[in-house]
């Protein structure tokens, strides 16, 4: 069937908040446009990735009408069957707009209507949702998040079948489901609406979505600038302990474009958590790209939606997998349909990069609208070139000015550390300044936790966080960094965190071989300074690039310092002595300590401390400079876990008593392989026979490692002039070393 067009007179309306005269539009114009659904039914069956997807997008939707609609009475969390339902239906009904409008085939807007129209007689009369956890509950969903997602879903399948609905069907819709709907997740939820968040985003965008398709320009007003009056109290806090409402605080997709992104295309809230809020920031900036490109919100604070792509792709080891920074499922990917929806519009609106289109490559799927058309043409036609991830340094903060992430990568990501300097990252962030980890192409060799949540996996707290993302995840001892006195850093406030970012020193990824990034930390533990450099390192002495870490620590009081390593993997060797309990118990009472079992303790002896692992196939030892002081404790996450909700995870920590200022220098070095199959072992033993500081003042930092062969490789960095011009001159022993640049390496 052709579908049915419809040409609308309306009467200009004047509306005081906005300039804009209302004007009628034809359907689709919020995702899908005319032109674009042309251009898709003129390239069918000769655009094979397209092809693909649509037939398989097909064959989902077609199972989904063939087993009837569903719009069960919410009772579950996410996991649940009436949640997944109700997500099944929104995600099933956009589709079937697609494929209404692609293929012209009746039965998809007869089930969008069908299901549409039940549910305008559940919501009518529906409550808030049964399940109380949430601090702005649902009535689909247990949380207007998920309400505001199904929105976002059904605008779209609302707009492609707009024309196809009588104009009696419109109203009934509009009046009694869509504008009571957008009413609920804003007006009446201004804590979940109001705010800088990716809970909001969600929720401008879905009341946004609904207002463009139905020509509503308050409801438009109301998603670019917020709720004016919204009557929230200062101070209020969401799930996470994130504070909701700050006096002075902006509101509206205008304001959640800019606080929360970098210059650079980095959101605070970490690459897990862009990944979700891709999808609604550009999605609803498209939107409006089609209905009001004077706006050009697409291209707001110079592209930034755009730059996102690129950060979030950079954000991501070997195998595509996002570095789980603050709150971060392990395994998320770019493979995720946010990613794909992504990367096809970034193509489509950017630059129309050839090595975006290795990564839809990889993907192997489209969005099917005229940017995924034109991926997949692009594909077609040969134009895919590599997507090669550098080193890149990503700026926190709306001015860039708030700290950062620094990502150092040798060859084709043969090893990546990923070192966090940011800032606090709203309600998802953690405690763990100058953290890092380690990746061997797309290994974790030292780890990020990540979160402690098993999303949608309804035997675990409904699939929401659990209380050891709290007691655990977030504090600064389940990460890579110093821990002092066993506090978190700001003693885990979240206020005072949210004042305070690290700063950088240095980044400089120039040098082919050699690798260099440096921060300071001054506020996580009031007294106390860290700057902590880190180096990947490739010399032809060894096999492979090794990392070198240099933690300087002046404190005004004496301390304990704890500095752990979570490597992954199993214990093969060690140079020192230890002693394994009959029993196990926890390390500590509070801070994460409390998770932390003591398997074994040891005393260094010696100038270094050597420990070997091996995983996945791959030898790696870490070797440090011992102090007097130091005790080495063998641990692993699962004390006080009666739940079983934390992986029993290994890691060696060390421990330095009674010190005041102090310094840690260690190399984590990756050597060798074992294979299985051949039963072979190739280098399992490290290269390093000395690790030692050769000098260390206010000014300077000087770290020398002796190899087997008895070379010696040198390293200093400047502690306190980081200009690439500075010229630097020192002697050790006895003989004068001179450079140009914050370091030195030979």
């Amino acid at each position: 069937m052709n579908i049915k067009k419809f040409t609308l007179t309306l009467l200009t309306v004047g509306i005081s908040m906005s300039p804009f005269t209302i004007q009628a539009k034809e359907h689709p114009n919020l995702i899908l446009t005319e032109p674009g659904v042309e251009k898709m039914r003129e390239h069918l069956g000769q655009v094979p990735l397209f092809d693909e997807t649509l037939s398989s997008v097909k064959s989902q939707v077609d199972a989904e009408i063939a087993m009837g609609i569903d719009t069960p009475i919410p009772k579950d969390f996410s996991g649940g069957y009436t949640h997944q339902r109700h997500k099944q239906n929104f995600y099933t009904a956009q589709k079937a707009g697609v494929l209404f409008q692609v293929l012209e085939d009746e039965k998809y807007a007869k089930y969008i209507r069908d299901m549409l129209f039940q549910y305008e007689a559940m919501y009518k009369d529906l409550p808030l949702h049964p399940q109380e956890r949430s601090y702005s509950r649902g009535k689909l969903f247990w949380q207007c998040l998920n309400d505001s997602n199904w929105l976002v879903y059904m605008s779209q399948a609302y707009d492609a079948i707009y024309d196809y609905l009588s104009a009696e069907e419109r109203e009934t819709l509009e009046t009694n489901l869509f504008r009571p709907f957008a009413d609920f997740i804003s007006l009446e939820n201004p804590q979940f609406f109001n705010r800088v968040h990716n809970h909001s985003t969600w929720g401008i965008a879905a009341v946004g979505m609904i207002g463009l398709v139905m020509n509503d320009e308050e409801l438009i007003q109301r998603a670019l600038y917020g709720i004016e009056d919204d009557g929230l109290v200062v101070g209020g806090k969401d799930n996470d302990g994130g504070t909701i409402k700050v006096e002075g605080q902006r509101k509206g997709f205008f304001a959640n474009l800019e606080e929360p992104f970098s210059p650079d295309g980095y959101y605070t809230e970490g690459p897990y958590y862009q990944r979700y809020a891709m999808y609604p920031f550009l999605i609803f900036a498209l939107a409006m790209e089609n209905n009001r490109p004077d706006l050009k919100v697409l291209q707001h604070k110079d592209n930034v939606l755009l730059k996102g792509v690129s950060a979030l792709l950079n954000l991501s080891d070997a195998d595509g997998e996002f570095f789980p920074i603050n709150d971060g499922q392990k395994g998320m990917s770019y493979y995720s349909s946010s990613l794909v929806t992504a990367v096809d519009l970034a193509y489509f609106y950017g630059n129309k990069s050839p090595q975006l289109l290795s990564v839809v490559e990889k993907q192997n799927e489209v969005l099917l609208d005229e940017s995924g058309l034109a991926a997949a043409i692009g594909v077609r036609d040969g134009k895919a070139k590599p997507f090669v991830k550098s080193s890149v340094n990503l700026s926190d903060g709306i001015d860039g000015k708030q700290g950062g992430i620094g990502v150092l990568r040798h060859g084709d990501e043969e090893l990546t550390l990923v070192f966090k300097y940011a800032a606090q990252g709203l309600s998802h962030g953690h405690y763990d300044k100058l953290s890092y980890s380690l990746y061997e192409k797309g290994d974790e060799v030292l780890q990020d936790y990540g979160l402690a949540r098993f999303v949608n996996i309804e035997q675990k707290g409904g699939g929401n966080y659990l209380k050891e993302n709290t007691t655990w995840a977030k504090t600064t001892i389940a990460h890579n960094t110093l821990s002092i006195n066993e506090k978190k850093h700001f003693n885990g406030v979240y206020d005072v965190a949210s004042q305070h970012h690290s700063d950088l020193f240095t980044f400089d990824a120039e040098d082919e071989n050699v690798k260099v990034v440096s921060a300071t930390e001054e506020n996580a533990y009031p007294g106390t300074k860290m700057q902590r450099t880190m180096a990947l390192i490739k010399d032809e002495n060894f096999e492979k690039p090794f990392m070198l870490d240099i933690m300087r620590v002046n404190s005004d009081t004496i301390n304990q310092y704890d500095f752990p390593y979570y490597y992954m993997g199993q214990v093969l060797d060690m140079n020192f002595e230890y002693e394994s309990p009959t029993s196990l118990n926890p390390l500590g009472d509070d801070n994460g300590y409390q998770h932390l079992y003591v398997e074994g303790r040891g005393k260094a002896e010696g100038e270094n401390a050597k420990f070997s692992w091996l995983s996945n196939g791959k030898y790696y030892t870490l070797t440090t400079v011992n102090d007097d002081n130091d005790e080495i404790l063998f641990t692993r996450i699962g004390a006080n876990d009666p739940q079983f909700n934390l992986r029993r995870d290994p890691g060696i920590m060390l421990r330095r008593t009674d010190t005041q200022d102090t310094l840690f220098v260690s190399v984590i070095e990756p050597h060798g392989s074992y294979s299985p199959v051949s039963e072979s072992s190739q280098n399992s033993k490290s290269s390093i026979a000395s690790l030692k500081v050769v000098m260390d003042s206010d000014d300077y930092t000087g770290v020398s490692i002796t190899d087997m062969k008895g070379e010696k490789q040198l390293f200093i960095i400047s502690n306190v002039d980081a200009s690439k011009n500075a010229k630097h001159s020192v002697k050790i022993d006895g003989k004068k070393v001179s450079w140009t640049g914050p370091y030195f390496y030979q």
